[in-house]
Protein backbone atom coordinates (compact mmCIF):
# COMPACT_ATOMS: atom_id res chain seq x y z
CA UNK A 1 0.00 0.00 0.00
CA UNK A 2 2.86 2.36 0.84
CA UNK A 3 4.46 1.81 -2.54
CA UNK A 4 1.18 2.55 -4.32
CA UNK A 5 0.76 5.73 -2.30
CA UNK A 6 4.29 6.76 -3.21
CA UNK A 7 3.58 6.31 -6.91
CA UNK A 8 0.32 8.24 -6.68
CA UNK A 9 2.10 11.06 -4.89
CA UNK A 10 4.66 11.36 -7.67
CA UNK A 11 1.97 11.16 -10.32
CA UNK A 12 0.14 14.06 -8.73
CA UNK A 13 3.30 16.12 -8.63
CA UNK A 14 3.86 15.69 -12.38
CA UNK A 15 0.77 17.79 -13.03
CA UNK A 16 2.37 20.71 -11.18
CA UNK A 17 5.75 20.73 -12.88
CA UNK A 18 4.76 23.74 -14.91
CA UNK A 19 4.64 25.65 -11.60
CA UNK A 20 8.31 25.01 -11.00
CA UNK A 21 10.12 26.03 -14.15
CA UNK A 22 11.55 29.15 -12.51
CA UNK A 23 13.68 27.39 -9.93
CA UNK A 24 17.29 27.73 -8.86
CA UNK A 25 19.74 25.32 -7.27
CA UNK A 26 20.86 27.39 -4.25
CA UNK A 27 24.35 27.51 -2.82
CA UNK A 28 24.89 25.82 0.52
CA UNK A 29 25.62 29.10 2.32
CA UNK A 30 22.17 30.51 1.53
CA UNK A 31 19.53 30.55 4.34
CA UNK A 32 18.49 27.11 5.56
CA UNK A 33 15.46 25.76 7.39
CA UNK A 34 17.63 23.01 8.77
CA UNK A 35 19.78 19.94 8.19
CA UNK A 36 18.85 16.28 7.75
CA UNK A 37 20.74 13.54 9.63
CA UNK A 38 20.07 9.82 9.23
CA UNK A 39 20.88 8.36 12.63
CA UNK A 40 23.24 5.36 13.12
CA UNK A 41 21.96 2.17 14.74
CA UNK A 42 22.97 -1.44 15.35
CA UNK A 43 21.84 -2.64 11.92
CA UNK A 44 24.27 -0.30 10.14
CA UNK A 45 27.99 -0.70 9.49
CA UNK A 46 28.60 1.53 12.52
CA UNK A 47 27.78 -1.31 14.90
CA UNK A 48 31.41 -2.07 15.96
CA UNK A 49 31.87 1.51 17.22
CA UNK A 50 28.28 2.63 17.65
CA UNK A 51 28.99 4.48 20.91
CA UNK A 52 31.74 6.55 19.31
CA UNK A 53 29.76 7.54 16.22
CA UNK A 54 26.68 8.30 18.33
CA UNK A 55 28.82 10.72 20.35
CA UNK A 56 29.86 12.40 17.09
CA UNK A 57 26.24 12.65 15.95
CA UNK A 58 25.25 14.19 19.30
CA UNK A 59 28.01 16.79 18.93
CA UNK A 60 26.86 17.64 15.40
CA UNK A 61 23.25 17.79 16.57
CA UNK A 62 24.12 20.32 19.27
CA UNK A 63 25.86 22.59 16.79
CA UNK A 64 23.10 22.36 14.17
CA UNK A 65 20.10 22.65 16.51
CA UNK A 66 21.66 25.70 18.18
CA UNK A 67 21.30 27.53 14.86
CA UNK A 68 18.49 25.90 12.83
CA UNK A 69 16.17 22.91 12.66
CA UNK A 70 17.43 19.35 12.65
CA UNK A 71 15.48 16.62 10.83
CA UNK A 72 16.49 13.20 12.13
CA UNK A 73 15.55 10.09 10.15
CA UNK A 74 15.73 6.92 12.23
CA UNK A 75 13.89 3.56 12.36
CA UNK A 76 12.71 4.16 15.94
CA UNK A 77 12.79 7.46 17.82
CA UNK A 78 14.14 5.88 21.01
CA UNK A 79 17.43 5.11 19.22
CA UNK A 80 18.18 8.84 19.36
CA UNK A 81 19.62 9.87 22.76
CA UNK A 82 17.25 11.70 25.07
CA UNK A 83 19.44 14.82 25.02
CA UNK A 84 18.90 15.19 21.28
CA UNK A 85 15.21 14.32 21.36
CA UNK A 86 14.64 17.12 23.84
CA UNK A 87 16.33 19.79 21.73
CA UNK A 88 13.90 22.54 20.75
CA UNK A 89 14.42 22.48 16.97
CA UNK A 90 14.62 18.70 16.45
CA UNK A 91 12.08 16.92 14.23
CA UNK A 92 12.20 13.10 14.23
CA UNK A 93 10.89 11.03 11.32
CA UNK A 94 10.65 7.27 11.81
CA UNK A 95 11.57 5.30 8.71
CA UNK A 96 13.59 2.14 7.86
CA UNK A 97 17.19 2.95 6.89
CA UNK A 98 20.20 1.09 5.53
CA UNK A 99 22.97 3.51 6.48
CA UNK A 100 23.55 7.14 7.44
CA UNK A 101 24.84 9.05 4.41
CA UNK A 102 22.10 11.68 4.13
CA UNK A 103 24.09 13.69 1.57
CA UNK A 104 23.45 10.98 -0.99
CA UNK A 105 19.95 9.72 -0.16
CA UNK A 106 18.47 13.02 1.02
CA UNK A 107 16.51 15.46 -1.16
CA UNK A 108 18.24 17.80 -3.58
CA UNK A 109 16.30 21.02 -3.15
CA UNK A 110 15.63 23.73 -5.71
CA UNK A 111 14.50 27.17 -4.57
CA UNK A 112 11.13 28.18 -5.95
CA UNK A 113 11.39 31.75 -7.26
CA UNK A 114 7.90 32.80 -8.23
CA UNK A 115 5.04 30.34 -7.68
CA UNK A 116 2.11 31.48 -5.53
CA UNK A 117 2.33 28.58 -3.03
CA UNK A 118 6.04 29.33 -2.44
CA UNK A 119 6.94 25.71 -1.82
CA UNK A 120 10.44 24.65 -2.69
CA UNK A 121 10.95 21.70 -5.01
CA UNK A 122 12.45 18.52 -3.56
CA UNK A 123 14.05 16.32 -6.21
CA UNK A 124 13.96 12.60 -5.46
CA UNK A 125 16.82 11.04 -7.42
CA UNK A 126 17.61 7.34 -7.28
CA UNK A 127 20.26 6.31 -4.78
CA UNK A 128 21.70 2.87 -5.57
CA UNK A 129 24.52 2.53 -3.04
CA UNK A 130 27.17 4.36 -5.10
CA UNK A 131 26.87 2.19 -8.16
CA UNK A 132 25.32 -0.88 -6.47
CA UNK A 133 28.24 -1.36 -4.06
CA UNK A 134 26.07 -1.45 -0.92
CA UNK A 135 22.40 -2.06 0.04
CA UNK A 136 20.35 1.09 -0.50
CA UNK A 137 16.69 0.10 -0.94
CA UNK A 138 15.47 1.61 2.34
CA UNK A 139 17.58 4.75 2.01
CA UNK A 140 16.33 5.31 -1.53
CA UNK A 141 12.74 5.40 -0.21
CA UNK A 142 13.30 8.00 2.52
CA UNK A 143 12.49 11.12 0.49
CA UNK A 144 9.34 9.56 -0.96
CA UNK A 145 8.16 8.53 2.49
CA UNK A 146 8.77 12.03 3.80
CA UNK A 147 6.54 13.33 1.02
CA UNK A 148 3.84 10.77 1.82
CA UNK A 149 3.75 11.62 5.49
CA UNK A 150 4.51 15.33 5.51
CA UNK A 151 1.08 16.01 6.95
CA UNK A 152 1.95 13.82 9.92
CA UNK A 153 5.41 15.36 10.40
CA UNK A 154 4.93 18.68 12.21
CA UNK A 155 7.26 21.62 11.61
CA UNK A 156 8.68 20.31 8.34
CA UNK A 157 8.56 23.10 5.73
CA UNK A 158 6.05 22.55 2.92
CA UNK A 159 7.49 21.25 -0.33
CA UNK A 160 6.52 19.68 -3.61
CA UNK A 161 8.22 16.46 -4.63
CA UNK A 162 9.43 15.80 -8.17
CA UNK A 163 10.24 12.22 -9.13
CA UNK A 164 13.67 11.56 -10.66
CA UNK A 165 13.92 7.88 -9.82
CA UNK A 166 14.90 7.19 -13.42
CA UNK A 167 18.26 8.91 -12.85
CA UNK A 168 21.02 8.06 -10.35
CA UNK A 169 22.44 11.14 -8.65
CA UNK A 170 24.03 11.60 -5.23
CA UNK A 171 24.10 14.95 -3.46
CA UNK A 172 27.80 14.58 -2.74
CA UNK A 173 28.56 14.38 -6.44
CA UNK A 174 27.42 17.94 -7.23
CA UNK A 175 28.21 21.46 -6.00
CA UNK A 176 26.28 24.64 -6.81
CA UNK A 177 27.51 28.22 -6.84
CA UNK A 178 23.89 29.39 -6.59
CA UNK A 179 24.26 31.26 -9.89
CA UNK A 180 23.50 28.53 -12.40
CA UNK A 181 26.78 26.60 -12.44
CA UNK A 182 26.96 23.01 -11.21
CA UNK A 183 30.33 21.37 -10.53
CA UNK A 184 30.84 17.61 -10.71
CA UNK A 185 33.47 14.97 -11.41
CA UNK A 186 33.77 12.73 -14.42
CA UNK A 187 35.15 9.85 -12.37
CA UNK A 188 31.90 9.65 -10.37
CA UNK A 189 29.16 10.44 -12.86
CA UNK A 190 30.71 8.23 -15.53
CA UNK A 191 31.47 5.38 -13.10
CA UNK A 192 29.87 1.93 -13.62
CA UNK A 193 26.27 1.23 -12.60
CA UNK A 194 25.18 4.87 -12.44
CA UNK A 195 23.46 6.00 -15.65
CA UNK A 196 24.91 3.88 -18.43
CA UNK A 197 24.68 3.87 -21.37
CA UNK A 198 24.34 7.68 -21.25
CA UNK A 199 27.39 9.55 -22.52
CA UNK A 200 29.03 12.48 -20.73
CA UNK A 201 27.21 14.89 -23.05
CA UNK A 202 23.85 13.21 -22.36
CA UNK A 203 24.43 13.24 -18.60
CA UNK A 204 25.33 16.92 -18.75
CA UNK A 205 22.12 17.64 -20.63
CA UNK A 206 20.13 15.78 -17.97
CA UNK A 207 21.85 17.64 -15.14
CA UNK A 208 21.03 20.99 -16.72
CA UNK A 209 17.41 20.03 -17.31
CA UNK A 210 16.71 18.45 -13.95
CA UNK A 211 18.67 20.92 -11.81
CA UNK A 212 17.63 23.96 -13.91
CA UNK A 213 21.33 24.74 -14.36
CA UNK A 214 22.94 26.90 -17.02
CA UNK A 215 26.27 25.11 -17.20
CA UNK A 216 28.12 22.10 -15.83
CA UNK A 217 31.83 22.19 -14.93
CA UNK A 218 33.49 18.76 -15.02
CA UNK A 219 36.60 18.01 -12.97
CA UNK A 220 38.66 15.05 -14.10
CA UNK A 221 41.17 14.55 -11.27
CA UNK A 222 41.46 14.32 -7.50
CA UNK A 223 39.98 10.96 -6.52
CA UNK A 224 40.91 10.18 -2.90
CA UNK A 225 42.25 6.71 -2.24
CA UNK A 226 39.70 4.80 -0.16
CA UNK A 227 36.69 6.77 -1.42
CA UNK A 228 33.75 4.40 -2.02
CA UNK A 229 31.84 7.04 -4.00
CA UNK A 230 34.10 6.99 -7.09
CA UNK A 231 35.20 10.56 -6.48
CA UNK A 232 32.49 12.79 -5.03
CA UNK A 233 33.27 16.45 -5.57
CA UNK A 234 32.46 17.32 -1.96
CA UNK A 235 35.62 15.49 -0.89
CA UNK A 236 37.98 17.56 -3.06
CA UNK A 237 36.49 20.89 -4.28
CA UNK A 238 33.85 23.09 -2.65
CA UNK A 239 32.10 26.29 -3.66
CA UNK A 240 32.13 29.42 -1.48
CA UNK A 241 30.90 33.01 -1.93
CA UNK A 242 32.50 35.47 -4.35
CA UNK A 243 33.48 32.89 -6.97
CA UNK A 244 35.69 31.07 -4.50
CA UNK A 245 36.68 27.41 -4.75
CA UNK A 246 38.29 25.59 -1.84
CA UNK A 247 40.25 22.54 -2.92
CA UNK A 248 42.55 19.90 -1.50
CA UNK A 249 46.21 20.19 -2.43
CA UNK A 250 49.00 17.62 -2.15
CA UNK A 251 52.66 18.53 -1.66
CA UNK A 252 54.23 15.14 -0.96
CA UNK A 253 55.74 13.56 -4.10
CA UNK A 254 55.81 10.22 -2.26
CA UNK A 255 52.05 10.28 -1.75
CA UNK A 256 50.31 7.94 -4.19
CA UNK A 257 47.75 10.71 -4.82
CA UNK A 258 50.34 13.38 -5.65
CA UNK A 259 50.16 13.35 -9.47
CA UNK A 260 46.36 13.26 -9.56
CA UNK A 261 45.98 16.19 -7.18
CA UNK A 262 48.62 18.19 -9.02
CA UNK A 263 46.56 17.66 -12.18
CA UNK A 264 43.44 18.79 -10.30
CA UNK A 265 45.18 21.98 -9.25
CA UNK A 266 46.22 22.72 -12.83
CA UNK A 267 42.66 22.19 -14.05
CA UNK A 268 41.24 24.51 -11.38
CA UNK A 269 43.70 27.26 -12.29
CA UNK A 270 42.52 27.05 -15.90
CA UNK A 271 38.81 27.25 -15.03
CA UNK A 272 36.82 30.44 -15.57
CA UNK A 273 33.59 31.72 -14.10
CA UNK A 274 30.49 32.23 -16.23
CA UNK A 275 31.78 35.81 -16.67
CA UNK A 276 35.13 34.57 -17.97
CA UNK A 277 37.15 35.43 -14.85
CA UNK A 278 39.49 33.17 -12.86
CA UNK A 279 38.12 31.68 -9.67
CA UNK A 280 39.50 32.71 -6.31
CA UNK A 281 41.28 29.53 -5.24
CA UNK A 282 41.90 28.58 -1.60
CA UNK A 283 44.11 25.54 -1.05
CA UNK A 284 43.31 23.16 1.81
CA UNK A 285 46.02 20.87 3.18
CA UNK A 286 45.96 17.11 2.65
CA UNK A 287 45.62 15.32 6.00
CA UNK A 288 48.44 12.97 6.89
CA UNK A 289 47.80 9.44 5.74
CA UNK A 290 45.26 7.64 7.92
CA UNK A 291 44.60 3.89 7.77
CA UNK A 292 42.17 1.39 9.25
CA UNK A 293 42.94 -2.32 9.15
CA UNK A 294 45.70 -1.58 6.66
CA UNK A 295 43.51 0.36 4.21
CA UNK A 296 43.92 4.07 3.51
CA UNK A 297 41.03 6.26 4.61
CA UNK A 298 39.81 9.20 2.46
CA UNK A 299 40.39 11.90 5.07
CA UNK A 300 39.71 15.39 3.72
CA UNK A 301 39.14 18.90 5.01
CA UNK A 302 36.94 19.78 2.03
CA UNK A 303 34.03 17.82 3.48
CA UNK A 304 32.77 20.68 5.66
CA UNK A 305 29.11 21.65 6.20
CA UNK A 306 27.87 25.23 5.90
CA UNK A 307 24.90 26.08 8.12
CA UNK A 308 23.27 29.29 9.30
CA UNK A 309 26.00 31.29 11.01
CA UNK A 310 28.65 28.55 11.10
CA UNK A 311 30.76 26.05 9.19
CA UNK A 312 31.33 22.58 10.68
CA UNK A 313 34.81 21.49 9.60
CA UNK A 314 36.17 17.94 9.97
CA UNK A 315 39.43 17.62 11.90
CA UNK A 316 41.62 14.58 12.49
CA UNK A 317 43.79 15.22 15.60
CA UNK A 318 46.57 16.56 13.36
CA UNK A 319 47.22 19.93 15.07
CA UNK A 320 49.17 21.66 12.31
CA UNK A 321 46.99 20.49 9.42
CA UNK A 322 43.77 20.97 11.39
CA UNK A 323 44.69 24.57 12.28
CA UNK A 324 45.62 25.37 8.69
CA UNK A 325 42.35 23.93 7.37
CA UNK A 326 40.29 25.92 9.88
CA UNK A 327 42.17 29.09 8.92
CA UNK A 328 41.55 28.56 5.20
CA UNK A 329 37.84 27.81 5.65
CA UNK A 330 37.54 30.97 7.75
CA UNK A 331 38.96 32.97 4.83
CA UNK A 332 36.16 31.67 2.62
CA UNK A 333 33.43 32.28 5.23
CA UNK A 334 34.61 35.28 7.30
CA UNK A 335 31.12 36.02 8.62
CA UNK A 336 30.58 32.56 10.17
CA UNK A 337 31.80 30.73 13.23
CA UNK A 338 34.24 27.96 12.29
CA UNK A 339 33.45 24.86 14.36
CA UNK A 340 35.84 21.87 14.35
CA UNK A 341 34.23 18.42 14.38
CA UNK A 342 36.38 15.42 15.28
CA UNK A 343 35.88 13.21 12.21
CA UNK A 344 38.21 10.34 13.12
CA UNK A 345 35.32 7.95 13.71
CA UNK A 346 33.34 9.12 10.67
CA UNK A 347 36.24 8.53 8.29
CA UNK A 348 36.49 4.89 9.39
CA UNK A 349 33.40 4.37 7.21
CA UNK A 350 35.07 6.36 4.39
CA UNK A 351 33.13 9.61 4.70
CA UNK A 352 33.14 12.81 6.74
CA UNK A 353 30.92 15.61 8.07
CA UNK A 354 29.33 16.78 4.80
CA UNK A 355 28.62 13.21 3.69
CA UNK A 356 26.45 12.62 6.79
CA UNK A 357 24.26 15.70 6.26
CA UNK A 358 21.87 17.32 3.80
CA UNK A 359 20.83 20.94 4.19
CA UNK A 360 17.17 21.89 3.72
CA UNK A 361 16.84 25.30 2.09
CA UNK A 362 14.14 27.83 2.90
Amino acid sequence: MAEKSYEMNHSAQKNRREDFQNCRFPAEWEPQWGVMLTWPHEETDWQPYLAEITETFVLMSREIAAREHLLIVVPKAEIVPEEVRQMERVVIFECPTDDTWARDHGPIILKNLDTPHAENLWLDFRFNGWGEKFPAENDNRIVGKLAEEIGQTPNLPPFTLENHQDFVLEGGSIESDGKGTVFTTSQCLLAPNRNQPLSREEIERELKRRLRAERVVWLDHGNLVGDDTDGHIDTIVRCAPDDTLLYVGCDDPDDEQFADFQALERQLKALRTADGKPFRLLRLPMPRKMTDDGYRLPATYANFLVINGAVLVPVYAQPENDAEALRIVAQAFPDREIVPIDARTIVRQHGSVHCLTMQISV
